[in-house]
């Protein structure tokens, strides 16, 4: 697992240069303006949402005493829920909506690693990539909010909080790296084929995934270049055990 995690990792390391040979920017425009488009969207709505959820939580603490440490602690707790909201929400409608412009992308980046022309694998319409992406991100959004509420839980229980905020990250990571990786799989795999060949390789979505959300808390810089490296790494790595599983097959 933590091998894996690392070259995920390390795939980030040469997908600046790769793009650039391969005169892959100008595919980006589109997806780094849906990126822009919904950062300053949910931006905009956690900073006018999280004193209102704030206040809200507040509303249970009935009595005088306490009231000001309560209210300080609903106020942080608002802040935090928008932020992992917020977070959830952007990394997946904007893999899902990126999807039929990083498809092609992914495809380029596999013919120049495997010498076979783009188009010979599955050729799929722009709609079907769209949907393929609006369902796998859908399917990871509900799993994500169903590990996110426990893992918060955990969180104000002294000591295990260190260790929830890892998991959360982690998860986040994950999922994240999943997205990027089934640009590349939606050519070779089918739905439930692909969703158990990112499991077997966990270690590469986290790693991927991890470098994925770092690049969220760089402001504007890191929201206009996460797709793009993000997607070559992802393909880097995914293309090398497609070749590497297809090799062991044919034995």
């Amino acid at each position: 697992m933590l091998k894996n995690i690392l070259k995920g990792i390390k795939a980030y390391g040469g997908s600046f240069a790769l793009i650039s040979k391969l005169k892959l920017w100008k595919y980006f425009f589109v997806p780094i303006l849906i990126s822009l488009v919904t950062a300053a969207i949910i931006g905009f709505l956690a900073y006018g949402l999280s004193d209102n959820i704030g206040a809200f939580i507040a509303q249970i603490w009935v009595w005088d005493w306490g009231k000001e440490v309560f209210t300080t602690v609903s106020s942080f707790i608002g802040a935090t829920a928008i932020i992992v909201i917020g977070l959830l929400l952007y990394k997946h409608i904007v893999m899902a909506l990126s999807a039929p412009f990083m498809s092609p992308v992914s495809e380029k980046i596999e013919a120049h690693l495997t010498g076979i022309p783009a188009h010979s694998h599955t050729d799929t319409s722009f709609s079907e990539q769209l949907w393929r992406g609006i369902r796998i991100n859908v399917r990871n959004l509900i799993k994500e909010i169903l590990f996110t509420i426990p893992i918060i839980l955990l969180g104000f229980i002294p000591v295990v909080g260190v260790v929830s905020t890892i998991l959360l990250f982690l998860m986040q990571a994950y999922y994240a790296g999943f997205g990027n990786m089934d640009y590349t799989l939606e050519r070779h795999l089918k739905y439930k084929e692909s969703i158990r060949f990112v499991k077997k390789n966990r270690g590469l979505a986290i790693g991927n995934g991890i470098i994925f959300m770092l690049f969220l808390f760089i402001p504007l810089v890191g929201i206009i270049l996460v797709l793009p490296l993000s997607v070559t790494a992802a393909t880097l790595k995914t293309v090398e055990v497609l070749k590497k599983d297809t090799l062991v097959a044919s034995k």
